[in-house]
């Protein structure tokens, strides 16, 4: 981290939404639904795993990680989102803002790397199912879970030590809603070409190495399904949601960072952000329940209990 004396700017203003001020209320009640619903399913879908023992599984263990994750991938935005509606604008620390930027790349980071785990849970059970929970017994599920962790913070150190030595000078309006990579670099009055070229090489290398492991897991999968001579309706529903996830999350994710250096406005950048930080971790738990027979089943009962 750059000592204080030689930065000069200590705070940034966060722009957010400044062309659509008349529809800040209704874009605060909105974001607040959408906050409370991404935060209650997916602490319900952590519950529901945790308290039916029919939820035991690896497959159940990696959907909660994943849950978890989105919690913290939520909270570390929206709302810092939701405080521009009500003010117009916000400021941030520096080194609030710094450490933003490096909690949404690291938790970014780790849902790829979960996503990419859940996949290949999902081919052992498929294609090598006489040896499943051998294979993925409780100690490499564990195992894994920590790696994604461990791995996703320290494949980011480099980023954040290289974003960290950037000096900014008297610019200090982020035109955002968050402290995302572009839009900070953009502040910079020193030269960010090695620092774009790191961040470049880093999401494109856990993005694209972690998609390509889904996409190994699903086609195999679909290989080990067409010769199935009967139950391939239910071998690739235990597929469904996670697939559902997988293409809503990468989508918007590769468009937004697997690319050089854009011309494209920030505008349209903060559309995309915001269906991948805000739209994207609401409709996961809401995918996971309506598509997953086991959850809905687990859900009522305890229902029911209750």
């Amino acid at each position: 981290m750059m000592n204080e004396n030689q930065t000069t700017v200590n705070v940034f203003i966060l722009l957010g939404f400044p062309s659509l001020q008349k529809l800040h209320v209704l874009f605060f009640v909105v974001g607040l639904v959408i906050y409370i619903t991404t935060v209650t399913g997916n602490i319900i879908i952590i519950a529901v795993i945790r308290l039916d023992r029919h939820l035991y599984s690896p497959m159940y263990f990696f959907l909660s990680n994943f849950s978890f994750l989105e919690i913290w991938y939520t909270c570390n935005i929206v709302p810092q989102m939701l405080a521009i509606f009500v003010t117009n604008v916000t400021s941030i620390s520096y080194a609030a803002c710094i450490t933003q930027l490096f909690l949404h790349i690291c938790l970014g980071s780790a849902e790829c790397l979960v996503l990419a785990v859940m996949a290949f849970d999902r081919y052992v059970a498929i294609c090598n199912p006489l040896h499943y929970t051998t294979i993925m017994d409780t100690k490499v599920c564990i195992l894994l879970a920590s790696g994604v962790w461990l791995v996703a913070f320290l494949v980011n150190l480099p980023p954040l030590i290289s974003i960290s030595q950037l000096h900014f000078c008297s610019a200090n309006i982020i035109n955002h809603f968050f402290c995302d990579t572009h839009p900070v670099l953009k502040l910079s009055c020193t030269d960010i070409y090695i620092t774009e070229l790191i961040n470049f090489i880093i999401a494109t290398t856990v993005i694209v190495s972690s998609f390509m492991l889904i996409a190994v897991s699903y086609l195999l999968i679909i290989v080990a399904i067409v010769k199935i001579p009967s139950g391939r309706q239910k071998a690739f529903s235990t597929c469904a949601s996670h697939l559902t996830v997988v293409i809503i999350f990468y989508g918007s994710l590769m468009f937004m960072y697997v690319r050089p250096k854009s011309n494209d406005s920030l505008d349209f950048n903060k559309v995309i952000s915001i269906f991948y930080t805000v739209v994207a971790p609401m409709l996961n738990p809401i995918i996971y329940t309506l598509r997953n027979r086991e959850v809905k089943g687990a859900l009522r009962k305890l229902l029911h209990k209750n």
